[in-house]
C-alpha cells in the first residue's frame, strides 16, 4: 500500500537524467526580459541602444574538498620532514648514552608532530571534513592516538635510560633528577593527561564512562599539547636552530588558530546569524521523532543531502552535549529536519523538546553526498535509523527511472521510519524501493551476496551509499565486496565514530 507523504517538507521532484559527463554545477539561466505587445510606431532618429539585460545570478560555489589521499600524503610528508630535521642534527656515536639520546630525540619530535596532526584532524576544518568524512577522520584520529602514545612512552623511556647511563645512576635517581627541570616536569604532566585520554578512549572503558566525562578528559589533551610544546622548545633539537624553532612555533600557532576558529568562533557566529529554534517535534513511529528547526538565512549554511550537524539543544539535560544527527530532508524554507530514535538518555529527552527551544548547530559535516557519485546507477542501503541521510539522498540524487534503488533493512514493519515518504518518492521518481524485514539472527540474510544480486541484478555497476548500525554496515560492506562491488565505490559513514 502506498500513500502520499504527509510531511510539509516533502515536495515531489521531477526525475532528472544523470549526466554522462562529469557532474558540474549548471549555470542558472537569466530570467526572460518581459516585452510589451508589438505596436508599429515611428522609427527613432538617433542611435538605437539595446535594453540592458539583467545579469544572471552567480552559480553556487562548490564546497572545497581535500581528498583523503592528499591529506594522508601531506601527513606522511610532514613526518618525513620532521625525521629530516632530526637526521641533520644527529651525530653518529657508538656510546650507549648517545644512542639512547638520539632515539629519544627522534621519538620526541615525531610525538610532537603527531599531536599536531591529531588536533588538526579534529579541528573541523570544512575542506577536510567534506573531503575525507567525519567517520574516517575519527578513525584516523583514534589510530594516530595509539601511535602518539607509543612514541611518547618510547621518548620518555629512552631519555630516562640515556640520562641514567650518562650520569651512572639508577633509574629511580635519574627520574628524580630529571623532574627537577621545569620543562621535563611540564612534559610529565602532559604525558599523564595524554595517558588519561588514551585510557578513557579504550572500548572497554569508554562504554562505562559518561560522554560528558569522556569529553572533559579529552579537553585536557589541549593542555597536554601546550605543556608538550613548552618542553619541545627547551629541547636541543629546536633550541639549536632559529629557523626550526620558528617553523615549529608557526605550525603550532596555525593549528591553534584553526581549532579556535572552527570549533568556537564559527559555531558562535552561526548561532547569532541564523537564530535557530525548534518549531515542531513530530512522532514518526515507536521511539522515533522528527525535529523541525527553523532560522534566518539557513540556505547560507550550504548543507547537502547526506550531511549532518552537531546539534546542541539549549535546555536542561541536553545543552552540554553536541549530538551528531543527519538531515532527513533537504533544506527548504529556512527549515532543517532531523529524525531521531531514542537509544539513550539524550535521544530520549529530544522527544520532550518544545517549540521555541534555541538550537546551536555546528556544521554541516560529512562526505556522504552526491559528490562521491561515480556511476549512473546508485544503490542506497540503509539499516534502522540510518535511513535518515538515505531518505534525503533518495529524493535529491539526479537520475531517471530505474537509476536509483533503495534497500531498507529493519527487524519488522514498525521499524520502518519515514515509510510513507519513501514510498511517495519512489512512486514519483519511478525508483526501486525494497523493505528487507527480519531479525539479524534469522537463518535467511537478505544482505547476503546472492540475495543482493537477486534484488539488484547489475549490482557491480552501481555506486553504493551505506548507512546503518556499525555491525550491519560492516557485514553489508563485506557482502557487497563479495558480490562484486569494488570497495572504492562503497561510500559510508559510521556516526558511532563521528
Amino acid at each position: 500500500m502506498t500513500t502520499e507523504a504527509s510531511h510539509p517538507l516533502y515536495v515531489p521532484l521531477r526525475p532528472e537524467p544523470f549526466p554522462t559527463a562529469p557532474m558540474t554545477v549548471p549555470p542558472i539561466p537569466a530570467p526572460p526580459v518581459p516585452t510589451a505587445p508589438f505596436q508599429a510606431g515611428p522609427v527613432p532618429s538617433g542611435p538605437v541602444r539595446a535594453a540592458p539585460v539583467p545579469a544572471a545570478p552567480a552559480a553556487p560555489v562548490p564546497a572545497l574538498r581535500l581528498p583523503p589521499e592528499r591529506l594522508r600524503d601531506a601527513v606522511l610528508a610532514g613526518a618525513g620532514a620532521v625525521a629530516l630535521v632530526w637526521g641533520v642534527q644527529a651525530r653518529p656515536s657508538a656510546r650507549l648514552d648517545a644512542l639512547f639520546a638520539t632515539g629519544a630525540h627522534l621519538t620526541g619530535l615525531l610525538a610532537g608532530y603527531g599531536v599536531l596532526v591529531l588536533l588538526l584532524l579534529m579541528a573541523r576544518v570544512p575542506a577536510v571534513e567534506h573531503g575525507v568524512g567525519a567517520d574516517r577522520l575519527a578513525r584516523w584520529h583514534a589510530l594516530g592516538g595509539r601511535y602518539v602514545l607509543g612514541l611518547i612512552g618510547a621518548h620518555a623511556l629512552l631519555a630516562l635510560c640515556g640520562y641514567a647511563v650518562h650520569t651512572h645512576t639508577d633509574l629511580v635517581t635519574a627520574t628524580g633528577d630529571l623532574l627537577a627541570y621545569g620543562a621535563i616536569a611540564a612534559a610529565t604532566v602532559g604525558t599523564a593527561l595524554f595517558a588519561a585520554v588514551g585510557i578513557t578512549s579504550a572500548r572497554a572503558v569508554r562504554s562505562r564512562v559518561r560522554h560528558e566525562t569522556w569529553r572533559a578528559v579529552h579537553l585536557g589533551a589541549l593542555l597536554a599539547a601546550a605543556l608538550g610544546f613548552v618542553h619541545q622548545l627547551a629541547g636541543p633539537d629546536l633550541a639549536s636552530s632559529l629557523l626550526t624553532r620558528w617553523l615549529w612555533s608557526m605550525a603550532h600557532g596555525t593549528v591553534a588558530v584553526l581549532l579556535l576558529w572552527y570549533r568556537l568562533v564559527v559555531p558562535v557566529r552561526a548561532a547569532l546569524r541564523h537564530d535557530l529554534r525548534v518549531v515542531e517535534v513530530r512522532d514518526e513511529g515507536p521511539g522515533v521523532v522528527s525535529v523541525l528547526v527553523r532560522g534566518r538565512g539557513v540556505a547560507r549554511l550550504c548543507a547537502e543531502p547526506g550531511q549532518f550537524f552537531r546539534w546542541r539543544f539549549l535546555r536542561r539535560g541536553l545543552w552540554a552535549t553536541a549530538l551528531p544527527f543527519s538531515l532527513s530532508a533537504p533544506v527548504r524554507d529556512d527549515t532543517l529536519r532531523i529524525t531521531v530514535k531514542a537509544l539513550g538518555d539524550h535521544t530520549r529527552r529530544i522527544r520532550r523538546l518544545r517549540p521555541g527551544t534555541r538550537v546551536l548547530a555546528s556544521g554541516p559535516f560529512g562526505a556522504l553526498t552526491a559528490h562521491r557519485r561515480t556511476r549512473r546507477k546508485v544503490l542506497l542501503l540503509a539499516g534502522g535509523v540510518g535511513i535518515t541521510p538515505m531518505r534525503a539522498l533518495f529524493e535529491t540524487l539526479p537520475g531517471g527511472p530505474g537509476d536509483v534503488t533503495l534497500l531498507y533493512r529493519a527487524s519488522n514493519e514498525s521499524g520502518l521510519v519515514l515509510r510513507e515518504e519513501l514510498e511517495a518518492i519512489a512512486r514519483e521518481r519511478q525508483a526501486a524501493l525494497h523493505f528487507l524485514l527480519g531479525r539479524s539472527d534469522d537463518s535467511y540474510d537478505p544482505l547476503a551476496p546472492r540475495a543482493l544480486r537477486d534484488l539488484v541484478p547489475d549490482l557491480a555497476a552501481h555506486d553504493v551509499y551505506l548507512c546503518g548500525p556499525p555491525a550491519m554496515a560492516k557485514a553489508a560492506t563485506a557482502n557487497l565486496i563479495r558480490a562484486g562491488v569494488p570497495a572504492s565505490r562503497i561510500h559510508s559513514e559510521d556516526f558511532d565514530h563521528a
